[in-house]
């Protein structure tokens, strides 16, 4: 850190950036923003200042915004109002990818490059940039959360909302840095092909509704589940949810309903309910799709989650990736809370519950569920060690629900239909309807509705296929932190058990398909990079371990096969075994299944 940083002073236009976000200094805060405060100051030994930490993010991304950066000045005036010591404030700016803490240019375009766009040809469009216009840069950035419309760039320009282009070209790239008017773009193709299909479950109303209209929502059967749960009362609600057998769909397939039961029989109070809308995972778009597109949906489930778990405030922490997704989730609260279905004395049925929007800033980690309580409470998103358990210690110290959009969307039919006739769809041991991110070498990408049990074969015809005709190769299940399984596994069954039983992985429904064309050396690699990056350093086994695998497979890459396929295995064994968390668990698999179908290391 820059010892000067004490002693800079902010200028009127990064007070203003600051204020603009936490209210003059003059100025009290929202009763959204007090919940937490008020918790926190009541526990003993906690000045009020400190008790202000958790707006530190808001600030920082407000000074960002506006100014274009996090300067020394704009800091020392965030420490200021919230009595953060800045040596702590500059390590949590400096932790985030979207946020820079050194100057730079007022309008930057971060380009995707990851898997997916790669494949798309992001290499060529960064080339084709070459830095981008005067004044302005052009940065690569990991997965964007549109794959299935790739290559994306997200433009950041000071002043002016941030925005994604998808399918990008270099022209309109171009043109947004120089603030020109963009050239026609490419179409791109429906995040959803099956929609718009009433038939549907989870994706019913994508295509359907208006996602800015509450009474579009409501004609659809919007708020009815609410109706029911209220009905049932929260016990009530609660079982149907552990008849239906749903798990989460995030990646760790938790039982939903136990998690609720645990936290709801918690004495502490207050209780808190988070959505996980930090869908960061390489490959996954399908919660962006469904906050984009019917944003009601995710916040009367969490509505109804809140009631059931006796939580009186809620997060919805969002990708700061997804602008389009805040934008409507935000104006979807604000209409919600104007009609009495947020906030004081919901529908008048006698409980309390709010909601507001946590912006994330490019961190991986911060999709773990305790990154995350840290990331909202203030601090560096790093995961804390279990137990105690979130449903018993978690946001604040107090009892926190903690699910990802998919599943609480899933909340909505269970309650309407009743927690059996959920369980009665899929298969004994995986109910239900699950989302499939289909991307790479298919013909159709999107994501696609199915039900437990189809086959993996089944799921890419329904795709239409391998593009172009090509050959199979291989698939990527689960995304980066997911495994590499060939062509002969296209009976398998998508189901936990299914997958579980062929050594691989679910994960956050990532299936990337790839042709007989692929280099997946460079693909690994790119795997092996971004865990590299993303890792947050607190532990030595993954701080290390994700370094020495990327330059393990930088020398196969070059020629070298000297002892470097086993000397991955010894990597991936200690991070399995030895890290903190679950990105060191699984940062070596899609490396080691690749290694296992011959696809690096050897001939393949």
């Amino acid at each position: 850190m820059d010892l000067r940083l004490m002693d800079a002073t902010a200028t009127d236009a990064e007070r203003s950036a600051v204020d603009g976000v936490l209210g003059p200094p003059e100025s009290g805060w929202t009763g959204a923003e007090r919940a937490p405060l008020d918790d926190r100051i009541a526990r003993a030994g906690h000045h009020r200042a400190m008790a202000l930490r958790h707006l530190l993010l808001p600030a920082l991304h407000g000074l960002q915004s506006n100014i274009g950066w996090i300067s020394k000045g704009g800091l020392n005036y965030v420490c200021e109002r919230l009595g953060v010591p800045p040596a702590e404030a500059y390590g949590v700016a400096s932790f985030y990818a979207l946020l820079a803490t050194e100057e730079r240019a007022t309008r930057v375009a971060h380009v995707c490059d990851d898997i997916a766009c790669k494949l798309a040809g992001a290499d060529a469009l960064v080339a084709e940039l070459d830095g981008g216009p005067d004044g302005t840069d052009v940065v690569t950035s990991p997965c964007l959360g549109q794959c299935e419309r790739a290559t994306a760039v997200l433009l950041q320009l000071a002043g002016e909302d941030d925005f994604v282009l998808a399918p990008a070209t270099a022209e309109a790239v171009t043109a947004a840095l120089a603030d020109e008017p963009a050239p026609p773009m490419p179409p791109a193709p429906p995040a959803a092909p099956q929609s718009p299909d009433p038939q549907l479950r989870v994706l019913r109303r994508v295509g359907r509704v208006d996602p800015d209209s509450l009474d579009h929502y409501r004609a659809l059967g919007g708020y009815e589940a609410l109706r029911t749960a209220v009905a049932m009362g929260p016990a009530g609600v609660i079982r149907e949810v552990k008849d239906s057998g749903l798990v989460g769909r995030g990646g760790a397939a938790f039982p939903t309903g136990i998690k609720w039961e645990g936290a709801a029989r918690q004495p502490a109070r207050p209780h808190y309910l988070i959505c996980n809308a930090d869908e960061s995972e390489p490959g996954t778009f399908k919660d962006r799709v469904l906050l984009e597109e019917d944003p009601y949906g995710t916040i009367e489930a969490m509505t109804i989650a809140g009631y059931a778990v006796g939580a009186e405030h809620g997060y919805l922490y969002v990708r700061g990736e997804y602008p389009l997704a805040i934008q409507r989730l935000q104006s979807a609260i604000d209409q919600a809370r104007a009609r009495g279905f947020l906030g004081h004395d919901v529908m008048g049925e006698g409980f309390d519950f709010d909601l507001e929007i946590r912006k994330g800033a490019g961190a991986y980690i911060c999709g773990e569920e305790t990154a995350l309580f840290n990331s909202i409470e203030g601090y560096r998103g790093e995961p804390r060690n279990k137990p105690p358990y979130p449903t018993e210690v978690g946001l604040f110290g107090k009892p926190t629900v903690v699910n990802n959009v998919e599943t609480l969307v899933n909340v909505l039919d269970i309650v309407r239909q009743g927690g059996p006739a959920f369980a009665a769809i899929g298969t004994d041991r995986s109910t239900g309807a699950k989302l499939f991110c289909l991307s790479g070498h298919v013909t159709t990408p999107g994501v696609y509705e199915v039900d437990f049990g189809v086959t993996l074969g089944e799921l890419i015809d329904m795709a239409g296929g391998v593009r172009d005709g090509a050959t199979l190769r291989a698939v990527l299940l689960g995304g980066a932190a997911g495994y590499f399984v060939g062509p002969d596994a296209v009976d398998m069954p998508l189901t936990f058990e299914g997958t579980r039983d062929a050594g691989a992985t679910l994960g956050s429904g990532v299936v990337m398909v790839f042709d007989e064309t692929t280099d997946f050396t460079v693909i690994t690699r790119r795997i092996a990079a971004f865990f590299r990056d993303e890792s947050c350093g607190q532990c030595v086994p993954c701080r290390v371990g994700t370094v020495r695998q990327e330059e393990a497979l930088a020398r196969i890459a070059n020629g070298s096969h000297n002892g470097e396929v086993a000397l991955l295995g010894e990597i991936a064994r200690v991070m399995q075994d030895a890290s903190i968390c679950g990105l060191g668990h699984t940062a070596a698999g899609a490396v080691q299944s690749a290694i296992a179908l011959g696809l690096v290391g050897g001939d393949g």
